[in-house]
């Protein structure tokens, strides 16, 4: 299957950011279904807020 890039909307910040081709190979390779909802600084920050309520 070939995949293209994709751009989607970040559901924290409302940014566009790209779902690269090789991200969706990866997401497949791994069994995951869904495609990103945040873009990738939302992403980093949700999980460092989780590690310091940890």
């Amino acid at each position: 299957m070939e995949f293209e890039d994709k751009t989607l909307v970040c559901q924290d910040c409302g940014n566009e950011f790209v779902f690269t081709a090789g991200e969706q190979a990866f997401y497949k390779e791994k069994g995951l279904d869904n495609e990103p909802k945040r873009c990738k600084e939302c992403r980093d920050k949700r999980k460092a807020e989780k590690a310091n309520r940890q």
